[in-house]
């Protein structure tokens, strides 16, 4: 990928080396500066009415109402508060590493743990610039590396970290010319981004679109249909049966167990993070799913799971996350860990039909609308036991789930190619910025 990038664009007709090992050559006509020698550190009051100013890791440094209200942790006390200028560049000590470096759009005030800094020579400096640059570097790793090697066991990338740096310093109409250049190719690729993110958005609801009908269908058109008596479901096929959920299943508690429990050996351990696999669990290398004492195979075996069981996540952030499953397919020895409830079949049906019909809308409508919690929501043995389930015959199971399985593959092959594509368009933006601000291709 670094070659297509470098190949695709001019180079400076002849390049230097920049005695700094990281950096390596640069253009003829760029010179490298300390930090200290281009940024001052701001230490400004704070004043009345200056609203709290964020330093997110996505580059962005704006007032905290601008971009959301929720999810911070307020300080009691503003000790140490600084002022901050539009256009000021603010680097995240703590995050810096992740990427949380960027100039501010607001005025305002913020934490100690920012280091504010203002070129020396605004005419000379462009803090833009400097701001691709430090992230370029923090995305590829070196931020992270230095900081380690400064503090052993920390993240934490200090002003007195950035002045010690050494920069390269390209002619100031450079340094505009590179972000004008960063900023039109960056908006270009997001825009690719987002029009992938939303053909993946509308396969996500054809997909839903495609369960619904066929767990609630079924496969013939001019079946006769019949009212359901299920919210969430105006029709059945006249064929099919509903059961309430509490008379197909019986319930077990996952382990009484937490964290400090899980080993990294002994038997496998299925928590409620961990239960998003939802047509049919199998152990893959991708997973890393911890282990508990085998002791409680003797005490607990009830909460072991067998081929076929289902087990819910207890607890969501969201309610759309409610209900979620996976189900036990094939035999291996795991438990259901913490927040989990498990449901044992006791009636006889195929456990990947149900698999979509408990994915379908129908039946998550059936449990959101019971769920109760304002940050967290909870599903219980009682909301579960209070759903329904409708149940074609078991070949008639076999057909809708061989159809389902045929055309939910393509569709998650598509958006899988689609994820590809933006993983590639992500890496092609970060190694474009690279090689623009370190002047390995020459902008224009």
């Amino acid at each position: 990928m670094d070659k297509t990038v470098i190949d695709s664009y001019p180079r400076y007709e002849s390049y230097k080396d920049s005695s700094v090992d990281w950096l390596g050559d640069i253009p003829e006509g760029w010179r490298t500066e300390k930090g200290k020698w281009l940024f001052n550190k701001m230490d400004r009051p704070i004043r009345e009415n200056d609203g709290i100013v964020t330093c997110f890791r996505d580059g962005e440094v704006t007032l905290r109402s601008n971009r959301r209200t929720d999810g911070f942790t307020n300080a009691l006390k503003e000790h140490g508060y600084q002022g901050i200028r539009k256009g000021d560049l603010v680097i995240h000590q703590m995050d810096a590493f992740a990427g949380a470096i960027g100039v501010s759009d607001s005025e305002g005030k913020s934490t100690p743990v920012y280091s504010v800094c203002v070129p020396k020579e605004p005419d000379q400096i462009s803090s833009h610039y400097y701001m691709y640059f430090m992230r370029s570097m923090a995305l590829r790793g070196f931020i992270l590396s230095l900081a380690k090697g400064i503090r052993e066991r920390s993240t934490d990338f200090r002003y007195n970290d950035f002045a010690k740096l050494d920069l390269p310093l390209p002619p100031y109409n450079t340094q505009v010319k590179i972000t004008e250049f960063i900023e039109h190719k960056t908006t270009q690729i997001d825009q690719a981004i987002t029009l992938k993110q939303q053909q993946i958005a509308k396969l996500e609801e054809y997909k839903q679109i495609v369960i619904q009908n066929a767990v609630t269908k079924g496969l013939s058109p001019d079946a006769p249909m019949k009212d359901s008596g299920v919210d969430r479901v105006s029709k059945l096929p006249e064929h099919w049966d509903v059961k309430k959920f509490r008379f197909s299943f019986k319930f077990q508690r996952g382990l009484n167990i937490t964290k400090d429990d899980l080993r990294d050996e002994g038997v496998l351990c299925l928590n409620y993070g961990e239960i998003h696999s939802k047509y049919g669990f199998e152990l893959l290398p991708e997973h890393t799913l911890k282990y508990v004492d085998d002791k409680y195979i003797e005490t607990n075996h009830k909460s072991l799971l067998n081929d076929g069981d289902f087990v819910f996540a207890d607890t969501s952030e969201d309610t759309a996350g409610s209900g979620n499953f996976s189900y036990i397919n094939g035999k291996m020895q795991v438990f259901a860990g913490y927040h989990t409830l498990i449901a044992k079949p006791i009636i006889n049906f195929d456990s990947r039909f149900i698999a979509y019909l408990l994915d379908s809308r129908a039946f998550r409508g059936q449990v959101q609308q019971k769920v109760k919690g304002v940050k967290v929501y909870s599903i219980t043995q009682s909301i579960l036991k209070s759903t329904y389930i409708w149940l074609p015959p078991i070949d008639e199971q076999v057909k809708i789930v061989q159809e389902l399985d045929s055309e939910i593959k393509l569709i998650y092959e598509t958006i899988q190619s689609y994820k590809t594509q933006i993983d590639r368009l992500k890496e092609y933006k970060t190694i474009l910025i690279n090689q623009a601000v370190t002047g390995k291709i020459k902008v224009s």
